[in-house]
């Protein structure tokens, strides 16, 4: 028979991946899997020289077919978008799955991100994307390359260890506590950024803060107006650590720095509902 069940499985994780990566949503990467999964699972087996090959491409065009109607819904959304965050284990590599990279492969058109992850995270060769997208490879060359260039202009900081990474996050968690603006300040960068995502579900700011300063100011005021039965953790996410707020035990928003281990360079938080509710 076909694709089957433990096929397909085998498959799972990378296609997980792939679909992620494209869309920067755990749920609609769970859509596009199942989908993936009904198209697949009376192909005769002689209709596919490679298994892995044919279902990556099956989920891939199902991806790029997905974004016509994401950009609508990217359109319409309330304030500033940011990828749903997910669990991942401290193997990870951060440079493929943080918040930055994924909100840097927004830059790219849907075909282009498709090329550069394929190339530079999974490891296809320029004829195996020709075939998965559907195009020249001289094209998907060209695709790959001006892809490269704008992902190494703008490509995210990180600290050089995960212990650095956690030890900046927990002297912001603590300064915030305290109200501490000084200390707070002290490891914030001078041109650091903010940027909310409330997805118009909950109040958060419309347009991304800039400055030591006003940054400092705002979430010391958010820290401020906590419920008392607020809690804190640090979770890895995304290929790094992340602070996590609950109240009374539900997750209500968490927040992602980029760092070069040495100051707080921007963050990013994600309180929107609909994102959170997987990791409570």
């Amino acid at each position: 028979m076909t694709t089957d069940t433990t096929g397909f499985e085998q498959h799972r994780p990378l296609l997980w991946s792939i679909a992620y990566r494209m869309l920067g949503s755990a749920s609609d990467a769970d859509d596009i899997l199942q989908e993936a999964y009904l198209r697949t699972r009376s192909l005769p087996e002689h209709a596919m020289e490679s298994e892995r090959a044919y279902l990556s491409t099956v989920v891939t065009r199902l991806c790029l077919d997905h974004w016509k109607s994401a950009r609508v819904k990217r359109e319409a959304y309330v304030g500033p978008w940011l990828p749903e965050p997910v669990r991942t284990e401290p193997s990870a590599d951060p440079a493929s799955i943080s918040l930055a990279f994924m909100v840097l492969l927004e830059s790219l058109s849907p075909v282009e991100r498709a090329v550069y992850l394929l190339g530079e995270v999974f490891d296809y060769t320029h004829a195996e994307i020709a075939d998965i997208v559907g195009r020249e490879e001289s094209t998907c060359r060209q695709l790959l390359h001006r892809a490269r260039e704008r992902v190494v202009l703008q490509r995210p900081r990180f600290a050089p260890s995960r212990e650095l990474h956690r030890r900046l996050l927990e002297g912001f968690n603590e300064a915030c506590t305290r109200g501490d603006l000084p200390a707070l300040e002290r490891i914030l960068a001078d041109d650091v950024s903010a940027v909310s995502d409330g997805g118009g579900k909950v109040h958060a700011a419309q347009r991304p803060i800039f400055g030591r300063a006003a940054v400092a100011r705002l979430y010391t005021g958010i820290y401020r107006k906590a419920p008392p039965e607020t809690t804190s953790e640090i979770s890895e996410l995304n290929g790094v650590p992340t602070l996590l707020i609950r109240v009374a035990s539900v997750v209500v928003a968490l927040i992602d720095i980029e760092t070069d281990g040495t100051q707080i360079l921007s963050l990013r938080a994600v309180a929107n509902p609909d994102k959170l509710s997987h990791l409570t």
